[in-house]
């Protein structure tokens, strides 16, 4: 009954506007006498009648669309709602809303808490996910601003995998992709050879994107649900139209464009949350040209913290006072980091949590994760990275610095592979500590001893075995001294010839922000100018054992001016693959490999 009301409301509408001139004829005084002169011919009674019965009637039903209007909280006519909805619910949306007061609040002030300078927020909202033109660096993202490399650079970590370890699988259709993203692995003895990054067409690249990118938000949302933020000021319109025409579209529409403030987050933000994998896969990629905009890195954050959920946000972090983005500079926090790479925003970088008594305890990386971390932060001794995000599923790191992420990474699998000594290791500790029941202090009973020695197949002389029973207990760091110094023949882990355990094998680093290249530079008027562009350097890595004596992985050969003859110096320097070469990136990797010597063709890597 109301919906019939309704329609014949609209109806009385649509027909009281039929007229001619434009302006309502309701309008003229409605008492006027009979004889007033008028602008149209003169009427019947009847015609008058059916006249003002028709105005009164559209006079009601302006007055309730009017009401209808006001009543509505996101200030948008229910038609047109409903209409949204049933176009979004047609592309597999499973709901779609606009962000709501005071979710916009709590959303600006947790990124950039409740003072934040004009530069930071010019910084994250002039940043755009866009891949370079140079050929030699055409996998990589490029960045302009220094605020959301965080961002980027996890992005990505996650394009590399992809790019790299399931190349045959990015010019299929997102729909066929299995629910447990990440989840495959290559086998060991796999290796990808190929480093043509010139020859990676713009499809499989936006391919990449669009599985990192979907990947790292099914993260964020446990694999049950993603939310995608939008631009609600430009048209949807925009999907149908050529690539180049979309960008010119989305440029002029962000023209005189800014977010200063939570209301102007309300005003151009719109959400669409999907519970399926194929829809969302869809729907990222055909927001690319979208991300591509000065908005991208912006609203992909916003859709990893809206994925996790504001609320489970704030739960991991230790300190929920202070912004994600951090004064003075700008910079995204290593909870933006790690909610990207774990799908918790986390602040610490050690495995599971630390315990601190009374009920408080700190949060760290809670399991297995597909790409790494790195810092140059653990080499300067002020965390300490642990063995989830040291030892990824893939051979992929986002690199921090004081001020800047970068990415490393290895095109062959087997780079984290144990060799001989280090699995000999792993087998006779495990068996120790299997045998350990002094709640982790490190000594086993003589009884556990034995049980470890014919577990490892360890043949002591009989000597060792009395000389580490002889107090009743044996102390781990006395018994691996004994292991160190047994041949491997017999079970030890000496080996003279010092082969077994070295590694060497190859790792690229890629800096996104344009750098001085002096390797490509043009020569110009008799001169060299180097060309600004990002960076990605090769280095040759060679890790000797890890039980090596450190006189022979000294970084200068041994001199006879330290008490050694000329013929030993000489010697030793030849025994030496390459002299080493350092920056502070060889810190960063020597923090996951001991002691790597790393060399490499031109300029050295940077990671600021």
């Amino acid at each position: 009954m109301a919906d019939q009301e309704e329609e014949d409301l609209r109806m009385a509408l649509r027909m009281s506007m039929q007229h001619s001139p434009p302006e309502p004829k309701r309008s003229k005084p409605r008492d006027a006498p009979a004889g007033a002169p008028a602008d149209s011919p003169q009427e019947s009674s009847e015609a008058t009648t059916r006249r003002l019965q028709r105005e009164l009637m559209a006079a009601a039903a302006e007055k309730r669309m009017l009401a209808a209007r006001v009543a509505t909280p996101s200030a948008v006519s229910v038609p047109k709602v409903e209409k949204k909805e049933k176009e979004l619910g047609a592309r597999g949306v499973s709901s779609w809303k606009e962000l709501s007061e005071e979710e916009a609040k709590q959303l600006f002030s947790m990124v950039f808490g409740n003072e934040v300078s004009k530069d930071i927020l010019a910084q994250w909202t002039n940043q755009g996910i866009r891949f370079s033109t140079d050929p030699e660096t055409s996998m990589g993202l490029v960045q302009h601003e220094g605020g959301p490399c965080g961002v980027l650079a996890a992005i990505q970590a996650f394009v590399l995998k992809y790019i790299l370890f399931f190349p045959n699988e990015l010019g299929k259709v997102a729909p066929g992709m299995s629910q447990n993203l990440g989840s495959r692995r290559l086998s060991k003895s796999q290796c990808v050879s190929s480093n043509n990054f010139a020859s990676l067409t713009e499809d499989v690249k936006a391919s990449a994107l669009v599985r990192g990118m979907g990947e790292i938000l099914f993260a964020c949302g446990e694999n049950k649900r993603v939310a995608v933020a939008t631009l609600s000021v430009i048209s949807p319109n925009v999907e149908g139209s050529e690539d180049g025409l979309k960008e010119e579209i989305i440029a002029k529409a962000l023209e005189g464009l800014s977010i200063e403030s939570a209301s102007d987050l309300q005003r151009i933000i719109g959400v669409e949350i999907y519970t399926s994998q194929a829809s969302a896969f869809q729907r990222l990629q055909q927001m690319i040209p979208v991300f591509q905009s000065r908005m991208g890195a912006m609203l992909f954050l916003i859709s990893a913290l809206l994925s996790r959920g504001l609320d489970s946000v704030q739960a991991d972090r230790d300190d929920p006072s202070l912004p994600l983005v951090t004064a003075p500079f700008g910079h995204a926090s290593q909870e933006i980091v790690n909610l990207l790479l774990c799908g918790q925003a986390v602040p610490n970088v050690f495995d599971g949590r630390m315990d601190l008594g009374g009920g408080m305890f700190l949060k760290g990386i809670a399991g297995n994760v597909e790409v790494g971390f790195l810092t140059l932060l653990e080499s300067l001794n002020f965390c300490k990275v642990g063995q989830y995000l040291k030892c990824p599923k893939w051979p992929i790191w986002v690199v921090g610095s004081e001020s800047h992420y970068t990415v490393l990474f290895a095109l062959d699998t087997t780079v984290q592979d144990e060799n001989e000594l280090e699995e000999r290791e792993s087998q006779i500790r495990k068996a120790f500590d299997a045998q350990d029941q002094s709640g982790g202090g490190g000594f086993i009973s003589v009884e556990g001893f034995h049980q470890v020695v014919r577990e490892t197949n360890i043949k002591l002389p009989p000597e060792k075995v009395d000389h580490l029973c002889n107090t009743g207990f044996i102390v781990w760091s006395e018994f691996w001294q004994v292991i160190l110094d047994l041949d491997k023949s017999v079970g030890g882990l000496k080996d003279s010839s010092g082969l077994m355990g070295k590694k060497v094998f190859e790792l690229y680093h890629f800096n996104g922000i344009a750098k001085s290249d002096l390797n490509g530079s043009q020569i110009i008027s008799g001169g060299e100018t180097p060309v600004q562009r990002p960076r990605l350097t090769k280095l040759r890595v060679s890790v000797p054992p890890r039980w090596t004596p450190e006189e022979f992985m000294a970084d200068v050969a041994i001199s006879s001016a330290s008490g050694g003859n000329e013929s030993l110096g000489k010697d030793t320097e030849v025994a030496k693959p390459e002299p080493c070469q350092h920056a502070p990136l060889v810190d960063c990797i020597r923090t996951r490999w001991l002691r790597a010597v790393c060399n490499w063709v031109g300029d050295p890597p940077s990671i600021v």
